[in-house]
C-alpha cells in the first residue's frame, strides 16, 4: 500500500479533471479524493498500489481532453489511514 498527494496546475478547473481523475482512480482501483483549490490548482490525494499510482501520476500529467496540464508536484503521504472510495469536492 502506497499514497501520494498531487497539485496540479494548468487549466485544471471547469473541465471536468476532477470528475476524470475519479473515474482514472477508481478504474485503477485507489482511493482518496480530488477537490480544487483556491488557488485554481486541483489537489488530488490517492491510496492503494504502487503502480496503481504510477499510472495515474502518468495520466495527470495529461489530464482531460479539454485541460491543460503546466506541472505536476508530487508528495508522498503516510498510507496507514486509507480512505473508502474516491470522492470529488
Amino acid at each position: 500500500m502506497s499514497a501520494a498527494r498531487f497539485l496540479v496546475e494548468g487549466r485544471v478547473q471547469g473541465v471536468a479533471f476532477r470528475a476524470h481523475a475519479r473515474h482514472e482512480a477508481e478504474n485503477l482501483g485507489l482511493t482518496g479524493h480530488a477537490r480544487n483549490l483556491p488557488d485554481g490548482r486541483v489537489e488530488v490525494v490517492a491510496h492503494g498500489d504502487v503502480a496503481a499510482i504510477e499510472a495515474l501520476a502518468e495520466w495527470l500529467a495529461l489530464g482531460p481532453p479539454h485541460a491543460r496540464v503546466d506541472a505536476v508536484h508530487r508528495e508522498a503521504l503516510d498510507a496507514t489511514s486509507a480512505p473508502r472510495g474516491f470522492s470529488i469536492g
